[in-house]
């Protein structure tokens, strides 16, 4: 991908998903699966909700305080996920977390969420590109418990 060398398009992208979030509110819904996750270092404290219907995703949505990379990433990662099946959903969250720790990922299935592929440059923010990832993980994990 063209882009992994532009540093400003890739601060673009995290801009935007920050300043306009996607899927950003919750519903009272007994439908949807909920989790809390927040951070102990800093102010990220999210709720996701997702409802799963034949495995696959057909909503996602969260909301709470966050930092820019906290924010940006947990709402690119709900526009990726949308529509996914668990096990797609479940791909998206192994690359992703490859490319954060610095292993082999596929870029083009991640798209947008590229924009964080130096987040390992600074430890202290891999718990920010990652609360939404390991919050729809649990979520997986709770309704792959039951099912």
């Amino acid at each position: 991908m063209a882009t992994l060398n532009d540093p400003m398009l890739l601060r673009g992208i995290i801009m935007d998903h920050y300043d306009n979030p996607r899927h950003h509110e919750l519903v009272d819904d007994s439908k949807y699966l909920s989790i809390r996750n927040d951070s102990d270092s800093c102010i990220d404290d999210i709720t996701m909700q997702v409802n799963i219907k034949n495995d696959i995703i057909e909503v996602i949505r969260f909301d709470g305080v966050a930092c820019t990379i906290a924010t940006s990433s947990t709402s690119i990662l709900t526009d990726l996920v949308i529509g996914k099946t668990i096990k797609e959903a479940q791909n998206i969250i192994d690359n992703y977390n490859n490319m954060i720790y610095e292993k082999k990922y596929d870029e083009d299935l991640l798209e947008e969420a590229i924009a964080f592929q130096n987040v390992h440059r600074q430890a202290n923010r891999i718990k920010c590109a990652t609360i939404g990832y390991d919050a729809l993980q649990a979520l997986i994990n709770k309704y792959q418990e039951e099912k």
